[in-house]
C-alpha cells in the first residue's frame, strides 16, 4: 500500500492517506497476530499454535478486513439496517465457529484416541488368537489325525509299543554300529564327522528298516493266511534277505560286542559262523517274542496308516473323513469384508469430524465477504454434517441468481 501512495502524483497522496487510513493499522496488527501464531520456542510449541490458532486468527482477520470494507460503503447503502445485522450475525457466527472449531478438534482427538485404543485390543486379541493358535493347532491335528486315520477298533497299544521298539532298537544299534559307520564315513568323504552327526544319519535309517523286518513279517503271515503258495515261496524269500541283512549288519555287531565277555567266561573264541548262528537266534528270539506279544495286532495298523487303510484293508470312506478347517486366516478376512460398509461409515466419521470445524471457519469468513457484496450470509451456521455443507453451497446460474440446491436464491 505504501509503494502505491508513492506512485501517485504528491497533490493525491493526502487524499489516499485518510481514505486508506482504516486499512493501513490492519496490516501492522495484521502481521502482529499472523507472527504469534506460527512462531515458537519449539517445534511442538509452533505446531500446538498453528493448529489451535492459524485459522481462527485468519478468520479475525478476514472479518476486519471486510468489517472495515462495508464502514466505506455504508453511506452508500440501501437497506442499511439489514446490512448493519448481517454483519454483526456474520461476527457472532464467527465466534461460534471458533469456538465450534476448538471444540470439534478436542472432539476429533478424543474420537481417535478412543479408535487407536479399540485398534490396540483388536490387534491384541488377534495376537491372542495367534498364541491360542500356535499352542492348540498340534492339538487340533492330533485330533483331525485320530479322527482321520485311527478308526474305532485299532489296537492303539499295539500301534504304540512297534513305533516304541522300533525307536528302542534304532538307538541300540546306532551306539553298536557308529564305530563302523563312522570308518565308512571317514574313507569316503575324507573327513571324520561328529557322533552326533552319524547318529542323525543312523538313527532315522535303522528305525524305518526295523518297522520294515515287521512289515515283511506281516506279508509273510498274510501269505500263508491265504494259502497262496507262491506267493509264501516268494515271501520267505524276501523275509531271508531281510533277516540276512539285520543279522549281518546289526545282530552280529551285537555279538561282537559280548565276544569278550564270552571268551572271558567259556574260553572259546567265537568264529565266523558261530557269530552268526548267535547273531541268528538272537534275531528270532527278538522277533518272535516282538512279534507274538504287539507285532501281530500293531503292523496292520501301521500298514493301514501309511496306505490311508482301515485294518480290513479297504480305504477309509469320504464321509468319514472330517477336514482340518484352518479358520484362523479365513475367519478374520470373511468377518473383515463383512464390516465394509461399517468401515465405510466410519471412514466418513472421521472425515467429517476433521473436516467440519476447518470448514465452519472458512464458511464464516467467506460470509463476511459475501455480506459486504449482498448484504446477506451464504452459509447458515452451523453445519451439522457434511450433507448439510453440500446442500447449502450456492451453484452461480447464467442468469446471474445463485441456485441454492433445495431452493433459488
Amino acid at each position: 500500500m505504501f509503494a502505491l501512495q508513492q506512485a501517485l502524483p504528491e497533490q493525491w497522496r493526502s487524499t489516499f492517506e485518510f481514505l486508506t487510513s482504516g486499512f493501513s493499522w490492519i496490516l501492522d496488527w495484521e502481521r502482529l497476530v499472523l507472527g504469534y501464531t506460527v512462531t515458537g520456542d519449539t517445534a511442538w510449541m509452533v505446531t500446538l499454535k498453528a493448529v489451535l490458532l492459524l485459522l481462527p486468527a485468519s478468520l479475525l482477520i478476514a472479518g476486519m478486513w471486510c468489517t472495515m470494507a462495508s464502514l466505506y460503503t455504508l453511506p452508500f447503502r440501501s437497506g442499511r439496517g439489514t446490512f448493519l445485522t448481517a454483519l454483526l450475525m456474520s461476527w457472532w457466527d464467527a465466534g461460534r465457529m471458533v469456538w465450534f472449531y476448538w471444540a470439534g478438534l478436542v472432539r476429533f482427538g478424543v474420537v481417535m484416541l478412543g479408535w487407536v485404543w479399540n485398534l490396540l485390543k483388536f490387534a491384541g486379541g488377534l495376537a491372542a488368537k495367534l498364541l491360542k493358535f500356535i499352542f492348540t493347532r498340534p492339538l487340533a491335528l492330533l485330533d483331525w489325525a485320530t479322527r482321520q486315520y485311527f478308526q474305532p477298533g485299532v489296537p492303539w497299544l499295539a500301534f504304540l509299543f512297534i513305533l516304541l521298539w522300533s525307536a528302542l532298537e534304532a538307538t541300540i544299534f546306532s551306539f553298536t554300529l557308529r564305530p563302523t559307520v563312522t570308518e565308512v564315513l571317514a574313507d569316503l568323504t575324507g573327513s571324520e564327522l561328529s557322533s552326533w552327526g552319524v547318529s542323525l544319519i543312523l538313527w532315522p535309517f535303522l528305525f524305518i528298516l526295523i518297522s520294515g523286518s515287521f512289515a515283511a513279517i506281516q506279508a509273510l503271515s498274510d501269505a500263508i493266511t491265504a494259502k497262496k503258495t507262491g506267493q509264501i515261496i516268494s515271501m520267505a524269500m524276501v523275509e531271508g534277505f531281510v533277516m540276512f541283512f539285520e543279522v549281518m549288519f546289526l545282530y552280529r555287531e551285537l555279538i561282537d560286542a559280548i565276544t569278550p565277555w564270552i571268551a572271558q567266561q567259556t574260553g572259546f573264541q567265537l568264529g565266523f559262523f558261530s557269530t552268526l548262528a548267535l547273531a541268528s537266534f538272537g534275531w528270532i528270539g527278538v522277533r518272535s517274542m516282538t512279534w507274538f506279544l504287539f507285532g501281530r495286532f500293531g503292523t496292520p495298523a501301521l500298514l493301514g496308516i501309511l496306505a490311508r487303510q482301515d485294518i480290513a484293508g479297504g480305504q477309509t470312506s469320504a464321509a468319514s473323513t472330517t477336514a482340518l478347517a484352518v479358520d484362523f486366516w479365513q475367519g478374520p478376512i470373511k468377518a473383515l469384508k463383512a464390516e465394509i460398509p461399517w468401515f465405510k461409515s466410519e471412514a466418513r466419521e472421521a472425515f467429517e469430524l476433521g473436516s467440519l470445524p476447518v470448514l465452519q471457519v472458512l464458511a464464516a469468513a467467506l460470509n463476511f465477504a459475501v455480506v459486504v457484496i449482498l448484504s446477506r450470509p451464504t452459509f447458515m451456521l452451523p453445519f451439522k454434517n457434511l450433507d448439510q455443507l453440500i446442500a447449502s453451497t450456492p451453484l452461480p446460474t447464467p442468469s446471474g441468481k445463485h441456485v441454492i440446491p433445495g431452493g433459488v436464491a
